[in-house]
């Protein structure tokens, strides 16, 4: 079965002012599209078709540069979307929060360790918190579309929040504005899904 395009589970309007309509448009309905595209014309006829992407990914040849970057922009834009909500921000709650303390020392603590992962991502790529076997977080970056679950990447786990640090996620808002960007992804984090995601990782 080819993989579809995630429909998002709120208007592309619902995330301002922290992440515009526009953006939001452009990101999931172009790149995201042309990320699922392409993967699915990367897999048509091998062995990787009718597999997760979960599986593509955590078994990957990172030779295989047409499904590396697009089978990473399809399953980190995925998650993306996800993890982020209307009304959201505030701070995590019950296993996931004391997760966070007993790993970071504190949810600020946890925060700077995050934004900067993501500010200090030279070029295009990712910031990440994941969960380790046995309940421990961490957080990491990726370049490009490249993602903890792809092996050899220098940075493992199971992703449990990611942040876009492309210019295509935030420049027509933000333009070289990265930091407000990362401060504003803060007020949009469904942590009512990344609590999920901890739950089901750990």
């Amino acid at each position: 079965m080819a993989f579809e395009l995630p429909k998002l589970n709120y208007a592309t309007d619902a995330l301002e002012p922290h992440i515009d309509a526009k953006t939001m448009e452009i990101h999931h309905g172009k790149h995201h599209q042309g990320y699922t595209t392409k993967l699915n014309n990367a897999v048509e006829g091998t062995d990787l078709e009718g597999k997760t992407i979960e599986n593509i990914l955590l078994n990957l040849d990172l030779e295989n540069k047409a499904v590396r970057n697009n089978g990473g922009g399809f399953y980190n834009h995925r998650l993306f979307w996800e993890v982020m909500t209307p009304n959201g921000g505030g701070l995590p709650t019950g296993d996931l929060a004391d997760a966070i303390n007993a790993s970071f020392g504190s949810f600020e603590s946890f925060k700077d360790k995050f934004s900067t992962a993501a500010k200090g991502q030279f070029g295009s790529g990712w910031a990440w918190l994941c969960v380790h076997e046995g309940g421990k977080l961490d957080v990491c970056g990726t370049p490009n579309q490249d993602n903890p679950l792809m092996p050899g990447v220098g940075c493992g786990g199971t992703p449990v929040l990611g942040l876009d640090v492309w210019e295509h996620a935030y420049y027509l808002n933000y333009q070289n504005r990265r930091p407000d960007y990362v401060e504003a992804f803060f007020n949009v984090i469904n942590w009512e899904e990344v609590s999920k995601r901890y739950a089901e990782g750990k």
